[in-house]
């Protein structure tokens, strides 16, 4: 089984690389207003490539099962780490949508949707439960399991935050924001064992980012 975890990652990092990779050449090469989204499936299907391969093999007992109590974890450190970001970033301006020659683009629905509901499932699915659950059962017998829990807390947060910064995420805003809810993801996941909690976190983490971008907009 260890033997399986270290192939599993080493298919699990070169895969997000190339996706990563090749998302950006398609942003940067395709001059149109679909290519982010493009660029943006293409990153997405090389993570649910990872994800249904290392599912389809093994997982933790308990990892995929939902309890009420995720909800709170979820929907709590979600609207906790947002706050915590604005007190540390300071005073910023309000985030809008994206516009093309003054106009709102008539992409902000989709996006708005991959934020909220597609982004978090593959996301936490891919770096919580692949990434640090590997490296977890990895890690855990050499170093023990606090120390194994905090290396796989930081390689997934480092990964997750360096996969969004290649994507255009580079701010100090939102670095700060992404380093916060890697950590905080990781540690939900490591601590109840679920995957739910993170998800539900991620999920209202971007809503409010969606809900501050529609009041920019509007007051733009």
């Amino acid at each position: 089984m260890r033997r399986w975890n270290e192939w599993l990652l080493a298919i699990a990092l070169i895969g997000l690389g190339i996706a990563v990779l090749a998302g950006a050449v398609i942003e940067w090469a395709w001059d149109s207003s679909v290519a982010p989204l493009v660029g943006t499936a293409v990153v997405g299907l090389g993570m649910v490539a990872t994800i249904v391969l290392a599912f389809t093999r093994s997982r933790p007992v308990g990892l995929l099962r939902f309890r009420p109590l995720d909800l709170l974890w979820g929907v709590g450190l979600g609207v906790g780490l947002r706050l915590a970001e604005g007190l540390i970033a300071g005073p910023q301006p309000l985030p809008t949508f994206a516009t093309i020659d003054g106009r709102v683009s008539e992409w902000w629905a989709l996006d708005a949707v991959g934020a909220v509901v597609t982004a978090p499932v593959i996301e936490e699915l891919f770096f919580r439960a692949v990434v640090v659950v590997t490296f977890f059962t990895i890690l855990r017998r050499l170093v023990g399991q606090v120390a194994a829990g905090v290396i796989a807390a930081l390689v997934s947060t480092g990964l997750f935050v360096m996969t969004h910064a290649l994507a255009g995420a580079a701010d100090i805003g939102p670095v700060i924001g992404l380093t916060l809810l890697g950590f905080v993801a990781s540690g939900v996941v490591l601590f109840t064992g679920r995957i739910w909690g993170a998800i539900v976190l991620h999920a209202i983490y971007n809503a409010s980012f969606v809900a501050l971008s529609a009041l920019g907009t509007a007051l733009n």
